[in-house]
């Protein structure tokens, strides 16, 4: 049996219940993730941890920001969020890493994530969990490429990408070292 985290579980338990709100079937959320029935039912068992393009998908058909779904299984959210309380979720099959460095709020439109990546990591997202939602990316240490819709911007050390998101999205690190990133994300 698999030792399972306990913020893995409280979102297994999140997606089954938003699965639920909307009165969908697994066959449902297949259909309209494209994910099959299987792996939607393992997650919801907290049999398998989501990857982020999993998670992306089933925000996008939720209509939330991954920060919001993650910040669902949390309690409410301190005003001061120490380094050591900060909640670090991570796809060991991409090699993401992410920190919620001031998680989604009621009431706030904006929130900060810091993103890390390992060399040769490619993470490409089908759409935006919510069109518009507005993006910026400031590249920490290392380089990161990043794909909104057809162009490709390379954002090295110290530089900031800024772009609302309308259309499918890749993040991906060229290596040799991994990338750290600050992502500030703004609700439309």
């Amino acid at each position: 049996m698999r030792d399972t985290d306990p913020i893995e579980a409280r979102l297994a338990d999140r997606l089954a219940e938003l699965r639920t709100e909307h009165g969908w079937s697994l066959d449902e959320l297949a259909r309209r993730t494209d994910v099959s029935r299987s792996t939607l039912s393992r997650l919801e068992r907290a049999e398998i941890s989501p990857t982020a393009a999993l998670l992306g998908r089933l925000c996008a058909v939720y209509e939330r920001t991954m920060s919001q779904l993650l910040a669902e299984v949390e309690s409410e959210p301190p005003q001061l969020v120490r380094a050591d309380r900060q909640d670090v979720w991570q796809d060991r099959t991409s090699g993401f890493t992410r920190r919620s460095v001031s998680p989604p709020h009621p009431g706030l439109r904006g929130e900060v994530v810091e993103g890390t990546l390992r060399a040769g990591a490619d993470i490409a997202y089908d759409g935006p969990s919510i069109p518009g939602l507005e993006h910026h990316i400031w590249v920490l240490d290392g380089v990161l490429e990043i794909t909104t819709g057809a162009r490709v911007h390379e954002v090295r050390t110290g530089d900031c990408l800024r772009f609302r998101s309308w259309s499918r999205s890749r993040f991906r690190c060229p290596g040799p070292d991994p990338v750290r990133y600050a992502l500030l994300i703004v609700l439309p």
